[in-house]
């Protein structure tokens, strides 16, 4: 076996390279991280935890509404955006310095640059701005994790000021008065709910039938209802054709039903998904598969070419930051196992139908495995047991009625076959549900094991109970 000088070569420092390499080095290999820009990647720095911080800023504001209820005198006309903004921005300086401190406590080199696969165990670095001549760095393996950007539509193309991708709408300082937002997947209803809740007016456009399209229809209706009552406009079912900027704002062009009208609006936040950074890294002249633009692996996400690996958004799975974590930690593990001799572990990738999914608005939702819509499409045989928040105690008690938690099972087996979840804390509710499932627990293990009272964690149990017949508060 040949000798690098390091065991794995990571490109990319987001979720599933920074990951990769922490566990990379838990396991005994030098791993070096090559990131051309700040580490803990889009997540960390312009999506999951910036985003996140807005929306608890969103909540504590609306929170001031209960305080009217108690007599107390508000008066919110001296809201500052920009200080909400900053408040993400440090969010985000602090996850990238908590990266920054676990790559080093963890020995893993970092190089900052872009990096270019140039042969199948080399990756050559530029310096930013070519103040030092490019660097090649050669390991047993490459691990390309180079993640995802926001998707342009054509006509509609991001300026970051009239029209914006996540990224921009996360940088504005002030706030718009009115907001078109392109697509109702987790994206455009996080920005939905911050953006309706200090006050602006906002319109959703969806392209199909039903916003939420992803999630069980279910749990897509309590958060419709709830984002309807607080003001949130929503076209379903309705395309857009064309777009006009103008002096003060934009004119968007929608059809429905062979019906067109033009929706004014200060802004236009374009979110209709994502699209992976796959170009210029030198994927193919090293032998590396392309589908649409995605990356083809095989079990441990190796790819055609044997000694280099991807994981994460350039794959064409689920473009999710904890996805992205969990197949670096299975292909870095497979890689000990093949440089160290030892058996290679069990997991070759990960279940599709075991990865949660979690959107962050108000109410929240969260889910994994099947809706019953795929169920009839695959033309499963299953039942469906709903417990709504209404028959649970503290849902009651802290004035969160909203919501529901819903198990589909097998009727013979009662293998649980997915679960979501909708209401106050719905995504930290749907983990014990998805580790029933890992474990391969049934309803009835969940049903008969005591939960703390009151707790919203009650309604997993009674969901679980009613899916073998005895629900109790109901």
């Amino acid at each position: 076996m040949a000798n690098y000088p390091y065991d794995v070569a990571i490109l990319g420092g987001g979720p599933g390279g920074y990951v990769a390499a922490i566990r990379a080095s838990q396991l005994g290999l030098k791993a070096v991280v090559i990131e051309m820009d700040k580490l803990g990647g889009v997540c960390g720095n312009w999506g999951c935890i910036p985003s996140k911080a807005l929306i608890n800023q969103a909540e504590a504001f609306h929170a001031i509404e209960a305080l009217a209820h108690m007599g107390v005198k508000v008066d919110v006309s001296g809201l500052d955006y920009s200080k909400v903004q900053a408040k993400s921005r440090t969010a985000a300086e602090r996850s990238g310095k908590g990266v920054q401190f676990l790559l080093k406590k963890n020995k893993v080199e970092v190089v900052n640059g872009t990096g270019v696969i140039t042969g199948a165990h080399e990756i050559t670095v530029t310096s930013p701005a070519g103040s030092a001549a490019p660097q090649k760095i050669s390991a047993h393996y490459l691990l390309v994790a180079t993640g995802s950007r926001p998707r342009e539509l054509p006509g509609m193309e991001f300026d970051e000021k009239q029209v914006l991708s996540s990224t921009g709408i996360l940088a504005l300082t002030s706030l718009p008065k009115s907001l078109l937002i392109l697509g109702s997947g987790a994206i455009g209803m996080e920005f939905a709910f911050v953006m309706r809740t200090f006050g602006v007016e906002v319109t959703v456009v969806e392209m199909l039938p039903r916003i939420l399209p992803i999630e069980d229809h279910d749990t897509a209706a309590v958060v419709e209802k709830a984002f309807v009552k607080n003001g949130v406009k929503f076209l379903v079912g309705t395309t857009a054709s064309a777009l006009k900027k103008t002096a003060t704002g934009i004119e968007l062009t929608v059809s429905k039903e062979g019906k067109t009208e033009v929706l004014q609006a200060e802004k236009l936040l374009v979110a209709v998904g994502r699209v992976p950074n796959t170009a210029n890294v030198g994927l193919e002249k090293a032998g590396v598969k392309l589908e649409r633009g995605f990356v083809t692996t095989k079990d441990y996400y190796q790819t055609d070419a044997a000694s280099i690996f991807a994981i994460g958004d350039v794959l064409p799975s689920p473009l999710l930051a904890h996805v992205a974590s969990k197949e670096g930690e299975i292909a870095v593990e497979y890689m000990a196992s093949k440089l160290k001799g030892t058996t290679p572990p069990h997991e070759k990738k990960l279940d599709p139908m075991a990865i949660p999914g979690a959107t962050y608005c108000e109410p929240q939702i969260a889910s994994f495995g099947l809706t019953e819509d795929k169920a009839k499409e695959k033309k499963l045989v299953y039942k469906a047991y709903s417990f709504p928040y209404s028959g649970n105690g503290k849902a009651n008690a802290i004035e969160r009625p909203e919501g529901l938690v819903k198990v589909l099972f097998d009727p013979t087996t009662h293998e649980i076959l997915g679960a979501h979840t909708v209401g106050a804390s719905a995504t930290e509710l749907i983990h014990e549900l998805l580790l029933a499932k890992k474990a391969e627990l049934l309803p009835e293990d969940i049903a008969t094991m005591v939960h703390a009272h009151p707790t919203l964690g009650e309604s997993v149990m009674e969901a679980a109970r009613g899916a073998e017949g005895w629900a109790i508060h109901i």
